[in-house]
């Protein structure tokens, strides 16, 4: 979160059964795994300021891209410029659902994809640049009372330890823009996109149920909220133990799942955060050093 495509048989670890073949178990190549969160306070803060311009689209900061400019094929779900996150509210700083990269990144996430659809997959992005403007509203809402949107997003984690405990940080990753949060989705990409999301008006999902879990009198809110991916044992952006990509409590699809994706993303030069299975940042990123803060539009 928030630091915040070739044979049928291969498919089987993602789909339905074909006549004549078997799941494979083989385990995927190893991958280095990424030791984030980090917290570097004294490190600087960019901000650029959008300039004025004619082009209905607002100029990017030199370096960087829209996707959609790269990789058009790769679908958008861009959480955080929704109500549907968990705080509860469209964050600070995103005035578009537009996923911004840097142009390596974009690159190699265009090449993950390209790789993927020979075996008939997709990606879809949740996030990527993240300003540092929206990680200071994550900063500031762990100091409010509201928890409006615990059973969805944090369900067995207290609030206050959420910073103790990695899922949020006081500088991000994404911030540098070469990290995305995003997921596996059957082609075309574009069809897994969700657009009606549950209110806190109404029972939530909870993040860390399987996929199908009834709703009851003796169960708080319903089962998880399918988002149009393959299983990966929990929802984005579930502030739990069981999104550890290598967590043994989820089901072995779900693990089948996260390895492929880990693995075709390492294959195009990024590296996971071991906290959260969405969760890549490209290895030998431009600005490693450098948090930008121009808003999402």
């Amino acid at each position: 979160m928030l630091r915040s495509v070739v044979l049928p048989c291969l498919l089987l670890a993602l789909a339905p059964a074909l006549p004549g073949c078997a799941p494979s178990e083989a385990a995927p190549a190893p991958v280095e795994a990424l030791t984030e969160p980090e917290d570097p306070s004294t490190a600087p803060v960019q901000t650029v300021a959008s300039p004025d311009t004619t082009d209905e689209r607002p100029e990017l900061p030199e370096g960087f891209v829209r996707l959609r400019d790269v990789a058009p094929g790769i679908a958008q779900e861009m959480r955080y410029a929704t109500a549907y996150n968990f705080i509860g509210e469209p964050i600070d700083g995103y005035l578009a659902p537009e996923c911004i990269l840097t142009e390596p990144a974009a690159d190699a996430l265009a090449e993950a994809a390209r790789r993927l659809a020979r075996q008939h997959l997709g990606l879809k992005v949740y996030d990527c640049y993240r300003p540092q403007t929206a990680v200071d509203h994550f900063a500031r809402w762990t100091g409010y009372d509201d928890q409006s949107m615990k059973e969805a997003f944090y369900p067995s984690e207290a609030k206050g330890w959420l910073f103790s405990l990695g899922y949020i940080a006081t500088r991000s990753g994404h911030s540098r823009g070469s990290t995305v949060d995003l997921t596996l989705v059957r082609l075309p990409a574009a069809a897994s996109v969700r657009t009606d999301f549950p209110t806190p008006d109404e029972p939530l999902p909870r993040c860390d149920r399987p996929l199908g879990t009834p709703t009851g009198p003796d169960l708080e809110g319903g089962g998880r909220l399918p988002e149009g991916d393959f299983d990966m044992g929990t929802a984005y952006d579930c502030l739990s133990p069981l999104a550890a990509t290598d967590s043994p409590d989820v089901s072995a699809t779900a693990r089948r799942n996260r390895n492929r994706l880990r693995t075709a993303l390492s294959e195009a030069g990024f590296r996971n955060y071991s906290k959260e299975w969405w969760h890549f940042t490209l290895r030998g990123e431009p600005h490693p050093r450098t948090y930008f803060d121009f808003p999402v539009e």
